[in-house]
Parts: structure tokens; C-alpha cells; sequence
């Protein structure tokens, strides 16, 4: 399970609207100093993301809350939308190569072809099982306060 730390900014109806601020690793990276992400984290960095979720765990406003996601869930998304489409995309290429006799136009037809039937098939797959990818409130993070 993916984790990440927000706060609860709104509710609407079952639903509660989740503030994360995005965090970078870079700083207890020992190769923090020759390395190109860093840069682009430090472009990025402290820009807050609002999510959108069911509320199962009675959240309120100004809660800190935990969300997660399902590694095989997100595995699963980012071959449905990256490696479908690009592979559908090859593979009709080279089809539509072979079916116009060596001809550019039908390869580049049969790309164009191949990339949308499986941006079409990936969204297809993924209909009716919106919830499997979509992240989750797993607990409300309450501070016990001593007395």
C-alpha cells in the first residue's frame, strides 16, 4: 500500500476533500548533489494537490488523514494507460506497413489507428472499476493529548 499524509480542507456529502503537500526524498539522498531530480523536485516543491475521496472514516475538516492506493491498483493503471497504447501502437505499424506494401502513409495510419484503439480499450477496461484505482482514506492521524 502507497501511503501519503493530508488534511482534510472540505467535505461534500460522503466526500471529503483531501489536501497533500508534495514532498521530495532529496534532501536524505547521499546523491542529492549530482543528481537531476532534484532539480526538478525543487521546481515542484511544496505545491499542494487536492484529491477527492469517499469519506469512510468519519473525517472532518482539519483533519490529518492518511490516504492510500493499492500497488497492483496503480501497476495495473499505468500499464493500461502507457503500455497499451504503445504497444497497439507498434504492432499496428508495422501491420499497416505490411498491409500497404511497404508504404509510409500506411504505417503511419496503422500508428495512429493501433494508439487510439488502445487508448479506447484502456478506458474500456477501466469503466466500472473506477473505485480499484482511486485512492482511500485508511484512518483519521488524531494526536493524543496528555493531561
Amino acid at each position: 500500500m502507497i501511503t501519503e499524509t493530508g488534511k482534510v480542507i472540505a467535505l461534500k456529502e460522503d466526500q471529503a476533500w483531501v489536501q497533500t503537500i508534495r514532498q521530495s526524498a532529496c534532501e536524505s539522498c547521499s546523491a542529492r548533489s549530482g543528481c537531476g531530480q532534484r532539480v526538478l523536485a525543487s521546481a515542484t516543491s511544496g505545491r499542494a494537490n487536492q484529491v477527492l475521496v469517499r469519506n469512510t472514516v468519519d473525517a472532518r475538516v482539519g483533519d490529518e488523514v492518511t490516504l492510500g492506493i493499492d500497488e497492483q491498483a496503480l501497476l495495473g493503471a499505468s500499464l493500461l494507460v502507457y503500455a497499451l497504447p504503445l504497444l497497439l501502437m507498434v504492432l499496428a505499424s508495422v501491420a499497416g506497413h505490411q498491409l500497404s506494401g511497404g508504404a509510409d502513409l500506411g504505417a503511419i495510419a496503422g500508428a495512429v489507428g493501433g494508439l487510439t484503439l488502445g487508448f479506447v480499450l484502456g478506458r474500456w477496461r477501466q469503466t466500472g472499476r473506477g473505485h480499484r484505482y482511486e485512492p482511500r482514506l485508511l484512518r483519521v492521524n488524531r494526536i493524543a493529548s496528555g493531561a
